[in-house]
């Protein structure tokens, strides 16, 4: 285990809690605001954070597993994460740009083209979440599909399982396209070469000619090889599907442990999921999600919790679990995960800017202190910044040995 973690943290709306809105320090409309995500990322950036991530979906919030709730009570509506990163990109130096995107209502070649525009403008810096989607609320957006409604407490259900198994043997396809699409340009194939007039060199551009079950895409892309070659493919997963679905395409997974006794079984079902998939790449960054509501004591840290859930009208509850205190006993608990076999952690602020502030400038202190987290940024990209090497692009032929 190195001796260092990742940390990252998780932007949504005015915080992960359904009442964060009442009392945040920012005003209601803040997130609707460009100045509101580039001074939350340049917080982030100031504790020298690996990476951001922005949520996103393609249906409204709810306190339902599926479709409106129609609550007035709680903050809804969101910007598009891909378009909000592209605004912030610019205002920042080092830290990592990940946006989430939908694929299961999305085509490949849109999410390829967004996400490696982002690689550039960002200077290397983008990455990308793919979020599966399994509700009919999603689906009647589109009206290209009938997804029918989940039972979230048959997740068992023959029917249920069916259509998980669908929905991600259908993402790893895209991820695949995507990554194909990212590979349709070398790296070498822009010439700008004013004296012979040749802009590009088309030998070094390629079809993909991917034909799947869902979609087929010929390719080549429209915008050249990303900066990194292939901008780091972060997954969020709970269970067995969502595990071997990383395995298979992505670099780096968000997990929910509930203690670190969880934390040490899902470190092995990642790695056995590698080992089913016949991995041969890096092995998954493994970074686990904890929603935080910080303060300066135990005390006043559970009085913010017990205020926020006293105006939501229930406690709160959450896929990744919830710590509450100060900045010194989540570093202790992250440290005691991080032994686990934890590489790091993604936090979800409980209120924005707030909760965020005192990771900055209370939580990564202390995680210097214990020798867990660097004091600056090294420079590179969020592939070196994470230890990932840049992939050879899969159409240059390999050296002679």
């Amino acid at each position: 285990m190195p001796d260092t973690l990742h940390l990252a943290v998780a932007l949504d709306g005015l915080g992960w809690h359904p009442a964060a809105w009442r009392l945040s320090a920012a005003e209601p409309s803040a997130p609707w605001q460009a100045t509101w995500w580039t001074a939350l990322a340049a917080e982030a950036e100031r504790g020298t954070l690996d990476l951001l991530t922005v949520e996103d979906s393609l249906a409204m919030q709810s306190s339902r597993p599926d479709g409106p709730d129609g609550r007035t009570d709680q903050q809804r509506g969101r910007l598009d994460a891909v378009q909000i990163l592209a605004r912030v990109a610019p205002t920042t130096r080092h830290i990592g740009l990940v946006p989430t995107a939908t694929v299961t209502h999305t085509e490949p070649f849109h999410l390829s083209t967004a996400v490696a525009t982002l690689d550039h403008v960002s200077g290397g810096r983008a990455g990308w979440r793919p979020r599966v989607s399994a509700t009919s609320a999603e689906a009647r957006h589109f009206g290209r599909r009938d997804i029918p409604p989940v039972d979230p407490l048959r997740l068992d259900a023959p029917q249920t399982a069916q259509l998980v198994d669908d929905l991600f043997a259908e993402a790893t396809d895209v991820v695949e396209v995507v990554r194909r699409l990212w590979d349709s340009w070398q790296d070498d194939a822009v010439i700008r070469d004013t004296a012979t007039g040749r802009f590009v060199d088309r030998d070094r551009l390629h079809y993909i000619d991917f034909t799947g079950r869902w979609f087929s895409v010929k390719g080549p892309s429209i915008v050249p090889r990303p900066p990194q070659g292939q901008p780091p493919v972060a997954v969020l997963a709970h269970v067995p599907a969502a595990y071997a679905f990383a395995a298979r395409q992505a670099d780096v997974v968000f997990v929910t442990p509930a203690d670190t006794t969880r934390a040490v079984e899902i470190v092995a079902e990642v790695r056995a999921a590698e080992a089913a998939a016949g991995r041969v790449d890096p092995p998954l960054r493994i970074l686990a999600d904890l929603v935080v509501l910080l303060d300066e004591t135990p005390t006043l840290a559970r009085r913010r919790r017990d205020r926020l859930d006293e105006l939501a009208g229930a406690a709160y509850a959450s896929d990744a679990a919830l710590f509450t205190g100060s900045p010194a006993q989540l570093a202790d608990l992250l440290t005691d995960w991080h032994r686990a076999g934890v590489d790091g952690f993604r936090l979800r602020p409980a209120v924005l800017p707030d909760d965020l502030s005192t990771i900055v400038r209370g939580l990564v202190p202390a995680l210097r202190d214990r020798g867990l987290f660097r004091t600056r940024y090294p420079g590179g990209t969020l592939r070196d910044l994470l230890g990932l090497p840049r992939p050879v692009n899969r159409h240059v032929a390999a050296s002679p040995a």
